[in-house]
């Protein structure tokens, strides 16, 4: 029972961070359809028996339902929650083909698509902006405070009191910004500009790669300099400040997953690292626990969910067949021939599609049944 009181949150915050996410994309899909003239049949939250739901004045079914892992929005003229085209779409009437989402051009479908993943990047960016207006964005100046011996800095001839100004011609504000390019960088040498006493030095640096497990159990190869900063501020930001900052963390964020990704593909970083569902309730849990009161924990949860939106809009650009960048892979084959693929062609692509993203699913899930905290949590639970 002491176990159900202290973790109860976990599945609270689970629907929230997938609610509100889904939600923010499907919206996005939404928007642009209306704005294209397109009449939309259903807006849906989760899949399954429908809990709730009420038309609005256009006709459009506005429901939640009970399998809370995704949702859709439903244009005139779907086949289903995929888009595509039902058997009657060429018999429509003229009226019918004016409010289809079949029958507009390729420009406004190709915007209709691309502006679900547009709308988490969109929501990243303000959320982070409005952040770091109100509280600032937390930075650590990127002044070597200490450097660990037999250390890759150490090697290089980094020296204490040494303040990093660029690595790979980027300029670096703060010792975080210095951390993510070491720790998705690998093995790769770090050409560096360091300010010793008013003196600009060049440095190459090369991390020593070590392997750590998180509080989830991933084990995960990262890099190391071996240099510890001290001192840890707040700079708050103007509207123009703020936004320039969220754009350039969504930006890293974006490359560091994509470059991730590579990494797994060419065997240099453990395809363990993926999450499921699973993973993503245990983090929203943990994000929602981690701070020392209510609104620290609301923080927490609402950082949590910035990560996430980013990565969902990310993945859903993917030119997978039943993803959004699926459909834009299409429209870019239309674009070019001139006309779209075959419905054969068509058919068979959003199987080998599904096929995909099914066989994703169960391995980012295997992955996380696999975990130690899995074991913890169902042991909790029933003893």
């Amino acid at each position: 029972m002491n176990f159900l009181i202290d973790n109860w949150i976990y599945i609270p915050a689970f629907v929230v961070v997938i609610t509100v996410l889904v939600f923010v994309h499907e919206y996005g899909h939404y928007k642009v359809a209306r704005l294209c003239g397109v009449k939309v049949d259903a807006f849906a939250i989760g899949f399954g028996p429908e809990l709730w739901g009420r038309y609005d004045k256009n006709g459009c079914r506005w429901k939640v339902c009970a399998v809370p892992f995704g949702g859709y929005v439903k244009f005139h003229g779907d086949a289903g929650v995929a888009s595509d085209a039902s058997d009657e779409v060429d018999n429509m009437s003229d009226e019918e083909k004016k409010v289809s989402f079949h029958h507009k051009s390729l420009l406004q479908r190709t915007a209709i698509v691309f502006a679900g993943p547009a709308a988490n990047f969109i929501f990243a960016i303000v959320a982070m902006a409005i952040l770091f207006m109100a509280l600032g964005q937390a930075q650590t100046p990127p002044v070597a405070g200490e450097v660990q011996a037999e250390s890759a800095a150490a090697e290089a001839g980094i020296e204490v009191g040494d303040r990093i100004l660029s690595v790979n011609g980027s300029n670096i504000s703060s010792f975080e910004e210095l951390r993510r390019t070491v720790l998705v960088g690998l093995d790769e040498p770090l050409k560096m500009k360091v300010d010793r006493d008013g003196r600009i030095i060049d440095l190459s640096v090369t991390p020593h790669i070590v392997e750590q497990i998180d509080a989830d159990g991933n084990v995960q190869r990262i890099g190391r300099l071996g240099i510890v900063s001290t001192g840890r501020e707040f700079v708050k930001h103007g509207p123009v400040g703020a936004l320039v900052s969220a754009v350039d963390q969504t930006w890293f964020i974006t490359t560091a997953t994509l470059k991730g990704v590579g990494q797994m593909f060419a065997g240099t970083r453990d395809t363990k690292e993926l999450s499921g569902p699973l993973g993503i309730l245990k983090m929203s849990g943990d994000a929602a626990k981690r701070g020392e009161g209510l609104l620290d924990n609301a923080l927490s949860l609402f950082n949590f969910m910035i990560f996430v939106s980013i990565s969902l809009g990310l993945i859903n650009l993917f030119p997978v067949p039943m993803l959004d960048g699926g459909h834009l892979a299409f429209y870019a084959y239309e674009a070019v021939r001139g006309k779209p693929p075959s419905a054969k062609a068509m058919d068979f692509s959003f199987r080998i599609g599904l096929s995909l993203v099914l066989m994703l699913m169960v391995f980012a899930t295997w992955n996380d049944i696999n975990k130690p905290w899995v074991k913890d949590f169902f042991t909790g639970l029933f003893s």
